[in-house]
């Protein structure tokens, strides 16, 4: 008996990464899976995206496990496609009991220097998506009078960093979007819960900005920002955590077991949120 026997999940982002990570583990304990990406490049990310291919991929990794799966190109940033995958979700496998709204993506830039287009794009990807989804799906679970939507948000939900402000702020504005669709579905026995992932194992900080970011070097390798990852926590050899790990949480938030839980963040980070941090770039002369 797996802990989600008979359920269907709704994940988008789910090409790779955390959302195929989250995607197989639900899968694992039963789940059915309605598998959501955009599957294409946005211009303002700077490092490549998943494709159809990885798509495809995932679909066949979970019917490899025995379960039913639907691949779904959907944008995030469209109501309309979110309402279709909805549609096609209940279609074709019967309801949706879970979602995992996991879409992200991530650029680098200081604050005064983000164009237009970038900063739209995190929002529009990072918090707006996860109303389009919220919006898409509640009709469905306010009928059948239950389910568990999970956001994904991230410690930059909670701490600032330099050089990703739009992230921030749109990371910010889900654990606000989330806590407010608790309270307004908790009559409804509908659960909204978010997850916030720490620095981890997957392809959007796996470029030459990421590889500078982690380690202040233009210069730096994979290796190097590897390396730099286990700077980041507090728990003893930790670098990038694996993807698992936060699904682990989405599993958890999913299952019956969190039942009497809603309006909850788990950062997912190692320990990181812990660390009193230090400044290895001090200005010493007071600034006029």
């Amino acid at each position: 008996m797996g802990r989600l026997d008979g359920k269907v999940a709704l994940i988008t982002g789910a090409a790779r990464g955390q959302g195929r990570a989250h995607a197989l583990t639900l899968a694992r304990e039963g789940a059915d899976i309605v598998a959501v990406d955009i599957a294409k490049q946005i211009e303002t990310v700077p490092y490549p995206m998943a494709t159809p291919e990885d798509l495809q991929e995932t679909v066949k990794l979970v019917n490899d496990l025995d379960r039913r799966a639907l691949a779904v190109e959907a944008d995030v940033r469209s109501a309309e496609a979110l309402a279709a995958a909805v549609e096609r979700g209940i279609a074709e496998l019967g309801q949706i009991d879970i979602v995992s709204s996991n879409a992200g993506i991530w650029s680098l830039g200081a604050l005064h220097e983000i164009t237009p287009e970038a900063w739209q794009d995190s929002l529009d990807v990072n918090l707006t998506g996860h109303w389009n989804m919220i919006r898409a799906v509640i009709p469905h679970m306010i009928e059948r009078g239950r389910g568990s939507i999970i956001l994904t948000a991230s410690v930059n939900a909670i701490e600032p960093c330099w050089n990703y402000a739009h992230y921030n702020a749109a990371k910010h504005g889900v654990l606000g979007l989330m806590k407010s669709a608790a309270l307004e579905y908790a009559p409804n026995n509908i659960r909204v819960n978010a997850v916030s992932p720490g620095f981890m194992k997957t392809k959007m900080n796996e470029f030459p900005g990421g590889f500078a970011f982690s380690t202040g070097r233009d210069d730096a390798t994979l290796e190097d920002h590897e390396k730099a990852s286990y700077g980041y926590y507090a728990l003893a050899g930790r670098g990038r955590l694996a993807p698992e790990a936060v699904s682990n949480a989405v599993l958890f938030l999913a299952s019956e077991e969190a039942r009497d839980i809603t309006g909850q963040n788990i950062p997912v980070d190692g320990g990181h949120l812990l660390i009193p941090g230090f400044n290895g770039n001090p200005i010493y002369d007071e600034q006029p």
